[in-house]
């Protein structure tokens, strides 16, 4: 081929490739728009923009001739469009790109054969061979009774060496059909992310890769822990990406939901490098990356298997010193629990304000600055809980406990929040805790007031957040989560809780005096 054919077909590529990024940029905008939104949040569905959809395929190492990949949840293809023109781009192309996609939504799938269309104009100008198919079935279904076949099938099965993909975002309920066809697989799981991840996993041939966005909240807690399990036993971390601004990734669909972008292998190493980074968007602006091994990001001896993201060294020095922390909950003979008021199941014991028979009902509205002021005349909330046999079960008695929100704002500072409950400011024999709070108590009872001020203000330190949003990539605060963190000793506690008096003081105090005390051993 001449130098004027070859100028002449790199300008058709590019016009190509231009149609296509602003086709299915096009595309995501018109179906979000006439999408209904009621069907969008029943199905999960969150279209995945051009520029998250590039960043994400240029992930990819892949290096075969023949590519089988795979796109479940498909939308309108703009995951499969950015593999495809990133492949198309390479200075190596494959010969053959085979992709499948799966798509139940009718209205998606009349944009995604545009797409696929698309695609094989832009593979076709470099001289790849483009084969695409649209599959509208359920995929989890789909991928859940390939694994319940016959197991001498089991190499008849159906592998592939790429998968990309932007799951659904949606709880599953205990008795859903899409738990049943998990458990069928051996996954126990709460949200269809998961799941989708779960299968595609299993339909990677050895060696395969998976490029994902999801929400960052499979990193932690006691929902996701058996996903994590199923998935570490055949995956490994070779990039983990996360995003600064929690806006940018889905700005068009206002979700505020943190989320992480990983590339992961079908793999059982456990020497792996893993590539871990941090940028402000997809732009990579501010962009900061290091190299650490798997075990760094998540522990073998981890019983949990948390993961832990941590884009820079400062990650390393914080992890190192909340675990080189003198005790662990059990330690300090403490527990930590959910609070008890289910509010809607306890509907006829609320009481908007305080009265004969009553006891103070405490929500996550009454923590305000270190303390728990109640009653709150600024809230809709009930501030009191009528007494009787029903109620019973739903106290706790007179003390000093630490309460800490499960589930804080989106705007708060901080990803712990806790606050003193002061019997002192609070005249009542009993108390009842409502169940988007969790407290700290001594078997059943209060904890010593110098060890609550002090158990409080290292929760709300400035280092206990850090560590948190190492492996916490939601606003909630489980209290499992808190059962594993490491805490300064009994004596620490009680040096740091005099130290308090009737007002925390500002952050940058606080922080200080953490350090202080933590540092002494």
């Amino acid at each position: 081929m001449g130098d004027t054919e070859m100028k002449d077909l790199q300008e058709i590529t590019n016009i190509n490739a231009d149609s296509l990024l602003s086709s299915i940029e096009a595309a995501r905008r018109d179906a979000s728009l006439r999408l209904d939104p009621r069907h969008r949040a029943l199905m999960g569905q969150f279209l995945t923009p051009a520029s998250v959809a590039t960043f994400m395929a240029e992930m990819f190492e892949c290096k075969k001739p023949v590519v089988r990949i795979l796109d479940p949840g498909a939308g309108p293809g703009a995951l499969s469009a950015a593999f495809v023109l990133t492949m198309s781009r390479r200075p190596h192309p494959p010969s053959v790109i085979s992709l499948t996609t799966y798509e139940i939504d009718p209205l998606l799938v009349g944009y995604l054969r545009k797409t696929l269309d698309l695609c094989r104009a832009v593979s076709e100008d470099v001289g790849i061979r483009f084969e695409g198919r649209i599959v509208e079935d359920d995929f989890l279904e789909a991928g859940a009774n390939t694994f319940s076949d016959d197991l001498f099938a089991a190499g008849e099965r159906e592998r592939f060496d790429c998968a990309i993909l932007n799951p659904p975002y949606r709880k599953i309920g205990t008795n859903s059909r899409e738990r049943r066809l998990l458990r069928a697989i051996g996954l126990e799981t709460t949200n269809l992310y998961a799941g989708f991840l779960a299968v595609t996993a299993r339909l990677l041939a050895p060696g395969g890769e998976m490029v994902a966005i999801t929400p960052r909240s499979f990193c932690n807690g006691p929902y996701f822990e058996p996903f994590r399990r199923f998935f570490l036993r055949e995956m490994r971390f070779s990039r983990v990406h996360v995003f600064d601004a929690r806006d940018r990734a889905f700005a068009d669909d206002k979700v505020l939901q943190e989320n992480v972008v990983f590339r992961a292998v079908r793999s059982e190493a456990i020497d792996r490098d893993v590539v871990v980074s941090a940028s402000i968007g997809p732009d990579g602006s501010g962009l900061r990356m290091r190299t650490i091994k798997h075990d760094e990001l998540v522990r073998l001896r981890d019983r949990h298997a948390f993961i832990h993201i941590a884009p820079d060294d400062d990650g390393d020095s914080i992890r190192h010193r909340i675990g080189s922390l003198d005790a662990s909950l059990s330690d300090l003979g403490l527990t930590v629990s959910t609070g008890r008021v289910v509010d809607f199941r306890a509907k006829e014991l609320l009481r908007a304000q305080p009265g004969r028979n009553t006891v103070p009902l405490i929500y996550p509205c009454h923590l305000r600055n270190g303390f728990v002021e109640w009653p709150n005349g600024h809230t809709r909330k009930p501030n009191a809980l009528a007494l009787g046999p029903r109620a019973e079960d739903l106290l706790a008695p007179e003390g000093y406990y630490v309460l800490t929100k499960r589930f804080s704002a989106k705007e708060e500072q901080r990803r712990v929040v806790a606050a003193v409950y002061d019997p002192t400011r609070v005249a009542a024999a009993r108390v009842a805790f409502e169940n988007h709070l969790n407290y700290y108590h001594f078997h059943g009872s209060g904890l010593p007031v110098t060890v609550a001020k002090g158990l409080a203000a290292f929760l709300n330190s400035t280092l206990v957040d850090a560590y948190f949003r190492q492996f916490s990539g939601h606003t909630q605060v489980n209290a499992a989560d808190l059962r594993s963190l490491r805490y300064p000793g009994w004596n620490s506690l009680v040096v740091l809780g005099r130290r308090i008096g009737k007002s925390f003081p500002p952050q940058e105090d606080l922080d200080r005096l953490v350090e202080e005390v933590t540092s002494r051993g």
